[in-house]
């Protein structure tokens, strides 16, 4: 199901409602793999207070669906729920779910992750930034997804 809203939304809300209401497969997934992103302050160097998210109506929900078959063609999925939103968003607001359910969580990782990476890299969302200066930007490339450091220190997640 691909829903694309200008409205604030709570995402553990959304996966509940959509995963209740789906009595077909219920039973028959193991893993369910939930990704939420929401709005940094930050982008490019600069403090942001907030963003406007254009897409293109009809269009941007027909790249969607085209995301999610090819990665149910891809892995062995059951379903697959994309919330996006559009509008004025504000940092720390979700901007977008990705929940994909499957029989096993290899499938679940794969098919969430190559859907998210498709929705930043091909749907047709336009960000206009909003700075703490005052000045506005077109946000003109996403980020790779992560952040880079000179070491990948894991102490932090050790005793």
């Amino acid at each position: 199901m691909i829903k694309i809203s200008a409205d604030l939304f709570d995402p553990w809300h959304e996966v509940l409602v959509y995963q209740n209401s789906a009595k077909h497969w219920a039973g028959k997934f193991g893993a369910t793999n939930v990704f939420v992103g929401t709005m940094r302050d930050f982008n490019d160097g600069d403090s942001v207070t907030g963003m406007i998210l254009e897409h293109y109506p009809g269009m941007t929900e027909k790249q969607l669906e085209g995301i999610v078959k090819q990665a149910a063609r891809d892995w062995h999925l059951l379903d697959a729920l994309v919330v996006h939103r559009v509008g004025e968003i504000k940092p720390n607001e979700p901007i977008v779910l990705v929940a994909v359910w499957a029989s096993h969580r290899g499938d679940a990782f794969d098919a969430g992750r190559q859907i998210m990476e498709a929705l930043k890299n091909i749907a047709p969302f336009w960000k206009k930034e909003r700075l703490q200066n005052g000045g506005e930007r077109w946000v003109e490339h996403n980020t790779d997804g992560y952040l880079r450091s000179s070491t990948n220190d894991m102490s932090a997640f050790s005793d």
